[in-house]
């Protein structure tokens, strides 16, 4: 089916410098959430995975994504490329599988962050975490109505503050360095197997992402150029801000049996006092601020393109005169993360990966499937190495991908694949009430 490049309309765009931040704050945001892969794989181990994977995950995933975006720079991103390459039952699932997604992540920085501001203030529990996670998603929700670079300016200061402490801590910890990093490379007295699986499954989460912003492809100043040249200076970023510090703070203190979750804030006192300490603790609180500033950015337009297809209300394609944001759609979806945003959902993470792994490999059959069905389509630029360096990154993934899940956790288990199937249940139920509307969506290009 040819799907057509929807015509583009008047709105504030991100320059390069600004959907660069927007991309990592997205993607990255800071080192905090690798901590618990220190004990349950090794510091050695650890640092391999965040030095190797990348070559196995994000960086083809970056390949896959600039190719794409540069022949097909539309909003919407990987829904609708999935949508060209395999048609509209696939490409639905793509869209609603990454906005199921969102609400979890979304939800989630929200409620971290209320948890972080309470190591200050102890009293905030029960309602007074809610309101405030509620008037954090609230704010968020205010900065994106006013575009795209509105966030990019307010991720760029967020980065900036979080980056800060982060690069001191690497030079008091290597200025203090006493011990060897790598060692023990696994924990002793582990299944060498159980542990390969689990640090590898958190490396994909840390370096995942990379394909979800070409969801606001129309928003960038010059798509085509911007986005492969925001991949080259984000993804060389993101590795140097996961192994750096941890790095450092395993080089300078090799307490590497003592990591746990948001383990930075104690690697920061024990190194350089309780002033660094809790400058780390502020700047892993405002990450989350960060982290849902660019989840709401990228994932509010996927319902909007899927309404402009037919999949959802119409009522979401509404856009913002002054901002030409979609706005609606993206308070629409702030609402979902203020309701879920009551509960813990950290648990669900692992049904949020199922959901995003399955994204992902899509993206990069996407690839595949179009350069077989559209080779008319123009692109400025395409994976290196031809047809064999495109089967190379379509493989990579998969196979971590695979492995991800085959290794996650019960839960996960258990519930990622009914996450998973309940797409196709949506898919014929909206498809079915549409076309009871009078409207066939099955023939919207």
């Amino acid at each position: 089916m040819a799907t057509s490049i929807p015509t583009q309309s008047a709105i504030r765009k991100a320059g390069l410098f600004y959907f660069v931040w927007v991309m990592f704050s997205y993607c990255t945001g800071g080192p905090f959430g690798l901590e618990d892969m220190v004990t349950t794989s090794g510091p050695g181990l650890t640092l391999i995975y965040l030095l190797a994977i990348p070559f196995f995950w994000s960086v083809p995933v970056s390949l896959v994504s600039a190719e794409l975006t540069t022949a097909m720079p539309v909003e919407g991103g990987f829904y609708r490329w999935s949508r060209a390459a395999f048609g509209n039952f696939w490409g639905f699932l793509a869209g609603w599988w990454n906005w199921c997604a969102s609400f979890l992540l979304g939800a989630v920085y929200a409620v971290n962050f209320s948890d972080y501001l309470g190591f200050y203030f102890p009293q905030l529990t029960g309602w007074r975490h809610y309101l405030v996670s509620l008037a954090v998603v609230a704010l968020i929700t205010w900065i994106n109505v006013r575009g795209i670079e509105a966030v990019g300016k307010f991720a760029t200061a967020l980065e900036i503050f979080i980056l800060l402490p982060v690069l001191v801590l690497v030079v008091m910890g290597l200025s203090k360095w006493h011990h060897n990093p790598f060692v023990p490379v696994t924990p002793p007295h582990q299944p060498r197997f159980s542990v390969f699986g689990v640090g590898l499954a958190l490396g994909l989460w840390l370096y995942s992402g990379y394909e979800q912003c070409s969801t606001v492809a129309e928003e960038v100043e010059n798509p085509r150029r911007s986005y492969p040249r925001a991949l080259a200076i984000v993804v060389p970023m993101s590795i140097a801000v996961y192994f750096l510090p941890t790095f450092a703070s395993l080089a300078a203190l090799g307490n590497w049996q003592n990591w746990h979750t948001r383990y930075f804030s104690d690697a920061a006192q024990f190194i350089g006092g309780p002033w660094l300490g809790s400058w780390m603790t502020l700047a892993a609180m405002v990450t989350n601020l960060s982290l849902l500033n660019a989840t709401v950015l990228t994932s509010t337009r996927m319902p909007f393109a899927m309404a402009e297809d037919g999949y959802l209300p119409s009522v979401l394609t509404g856009k913002h005169r002054r901002y030409g944001t979609p706005w609606i759609s993206i308070i629409a979806s702030g609402v979902i993360y203020g309701l879920l945003a009551v509960h813990s959902l950290v648990q669900l993470i692992t049904i949020y990966n199922w959901l995003r792994v399955a994204t992902t490999v899509m993206t990069v059959l996407a690839a595949w499937q179009l350069r077989r069905k559209r080779p008319d389509l123009s692109r400025s630029f395409r994976i290196p190495g031809g047809q064999p360096g495109l089967i190379l990154a379509v493989s990579a993934v998969i196979l971590m991908s695979a492995v991800a899940l085959r290794f996650s956790d019960p839960y996960g288990l258990r519930w990622g694949p009914v996450a998973l199937a309940a797409g196709p249940v949506v898919y014929w139920t909206l498809n079915w009430t549409l076309k009871m509307g009078g409207t066939d969506p099955e023939n919207t290009k």
